[in-house]
């Protein structure tokens, strides 16, 4: 009989990605290692899309820790300049951290008016059993919303200070991280993703991603 492992590694050193996530599985019984924790760096994103990007960053996960992975890629779109920032919203400013980034969207939306603001997070999360699972799991998230005119609040990370979620004139960063998980990109892909993991994913199976 195969025993559920429960410890997996996520393919991150941001803390508050770690937060998030591990509050999203742990109703699964899933305990989340970082990377760090094995000394791993992170993985070089080279893809093209955001679930290249997760994969690539779940394989070396997986490979340096011997765990199977948890991975995600995730990034801000909006439509006024084209889908940017897109897969490279974490390194949007340059490396600069978030104050960076964040500076670099409003200036490259200054004078845009709040109708044509429109944008959204999106968040793919793949597991894989191990670096060469020929067939992982990958969920997709999206949250919609408009990007402010200036940072508000003091929760949450990256980009939540400017996006407004639709419907509420609240940014993310002032929504209590409990509400935020209920509906963020990140909350219904790893939602998504728990509900697959409760099946064979976790046990495994020789059959584990074909579901």
């Amino acid at each position: 009989m195969s025993v559920t492992p429960r410890r997996v590694v996520l393919a991150s050193g941001n803390a508050g990605k770690a937060r998030e996530i591990g509050a999203l599985l742990a109703p699964a019984g899933i305990e989340i290692l970082s990377q760090a924790d094995f000394g791993l760096e992170s993985a070089a994103e080279t893809g093209l899309t955001f679930i290249e990007n997760a994969l690539l960053k779940a394989r070396h996960a997986a490979q340096g820790s011997g765990l199977p992975a948890i991975a995600d890629d995730s990034g801000l779109v909006v439509d006024a300049l084209g889908g940017a920032p897109g897969i490279h919203s974490a390194r949007y400013a340059g490396g600069g951290g978030d104050a960076a980034n964040i500076a670099r969207l409003l200036a490259a939306l200054d004078g845009v008016p709040p109708a044509e603001r429109s944008a959204r997070f999106v968040c793919v999360a793949v597991f894989l059993q191990g670096p060469a699972d020929p067939l992982p799991l990958v969920c997709q998230g999206a949250w919609e919303g408009r990007i402010a005119t200036r940072p508000r609040g003091s929760g949450g990370f990256g980009y939540d200070p400017v996006f407004l979620p639709l419907g509420d004139q609240r940014s993310a960063a002032e929504l209590a991280p409990e509400e935020k998980n209920r509906c963020s990109h990140r909350g219904r892909a790893f939602a998504a993703l728990r509900l697959r993991l409760s099946g064979s994913a976790l046990a495994g199976d020789a059959g584990a991603g074909a579901s």
